[in-house]
This record gives structure tokens, sequence and C-alpha cells, in this order.
């Protein structure tokens, strides 16, 4: 078992999607949804842009991976295809790729698109850099209700608050996953709080300038 470990710069409920019954990583972190496979862990630590430092965001054990185009075309997930005159949960869909027979990616109206609606290219280059989705369902997604992660656990482990992502191995980690499944056992797959930013579900992200346009 491997642990991947990132501070969440945004939260807005698209990366990850916490939503319709499965956790996503579709965008974003594209080195940590190349690396990661069947029962790791990626978890999301609060930073200082939404005053969360050391708080558990979110918890995901990594149940399966597709392809952009599995994901696509997949029943299960349709649902998690963006609607943007819809709910914030569902304007906030992060099934929003396939690669047509072209080779050219198809990028749907979303968090990740131009204020019009139209495909943001710096965004494409980022998200499709690895074609893969990590999806889980066994999950914990505390969003706004983010418990606060023992600082003596963290400081066994050498967790820092820092760029990037954090990889733990084996005996590394298992203090932490015992931390959450023996401290949380009936909240597994649901959403305990909002994300932090899910009033702004309208608003729309660029890599570009690292920038949340309203």
């Amino acid at each position: 078992m491997t642990v991947f470990m990132y501070v969440v710069a945004r939260d807005f409920g698209f990366a990850p999607n916490p939503f319709h019954g499965y956790c996503t990583l579709a965008t974003c972190k594209p080195v940590v949804r190349r690396m990661a496979t069947n029962d790791d862990w990626v978890i999301g630590m609060g930073g200082q842009k939404l005053d969360a430092v050391g708080r558990c965001i979110f918890a995901m054990q990594v149940t399966e991976t597709l392809t952009f185009n599995e994901y696509w075309a997949s029943e299960l997930f349709l649902d998690k295809k963006p609607v943007r005159n819809g709910s914030r949960r569902m304007m906030l869909g992060d099934n929003i790729y396939n690669r047509e027979d072209n080779g050219e990616w198809r990028q749907l109206d979303s968090h990740h698109s131009r204020p019009d609606g139209t495909p943001d290219a710096d965004n494409i280059k980022t998200d499709t850099g690895t074609n893969r989705v990590l999806i889980s369902d066994r999950y914990f997604y505390f969003g706004d209700q983010a418990p606060e992660v023992p600082k003596a656990l963290l400081e066994a482990m050498g967790y820092q608050n820092l760029r990037g992502h954090r990889v733990f191995k084996g005996d590394e980690c298992r203090e932490l996953i015992n931390w959450l499944l023996e401290g949380y056992p009936n909240q597994m797959n649901q959403i305990i709080g909002d994300p932090f930013q899910f009033k702004r579900s309208a608003a729309r992200y660029s890599v570009r300038g690292d920038k949340i346009i309203p």
C-alpha cells in the first residue's frame, strides 16, 4: 500500500469530485493519477489558502482506474458529466474529456473551461498529461468539516505542507490510515461537509496564472 498526500489548494467539489456515489480524481494532479494503483490511498490535506492547515479534506482508496474515454462512456458515471445550468453538484462534474478518433481532446463546458464555455487549452494539456482517472467507492470526504490530523502522527511520518505531493509506503502511513478507519467508521462513502468553495460553483479555474475566474 502506498499513500499519496498533497495540499488541496482549491476545494470546489471538482478535483476530487465526491458526488454520485464515487469519489473521483479525473483532473489536475497528473503525476498522482499516473502513479496511484488499486488499493493505494490518495489523501488531500488543507492548506493556508483554505485556512485548513493540518486538516484532512478527503481520503480515497483507489478501487478502479479508467482512461478518459472509458470514464466518458461508462453508464456509472453519466451523472459526473457537468451541467453548467444545473445544481451545484451537476455544475462541478469532472467527466469532461474524451479523445476523438483524430486524436483531438474534447472538453465539455465545465469548471476547467473558459468563462464562455469554450475549451481551455492550458487545462486540457495539464489534465490529459495522464490519461487516467482514479475512482474510489471506499472514501472519506469531509470538506469544510475536515478534522485535524493529530500533529504527532504527521510528525512521525515526516509530512509537511509543501508544494507537490508526498509518497509514503507501508508502515510509514499505517497509523494514518488506522486513524481514519477507526476514528470515522460510520462516515465512509459519505459527504460530511460541503466543499470549502462550493458556493462559488459557477467559477472557472485556469492553470495559466493559477487563477480562479468568477
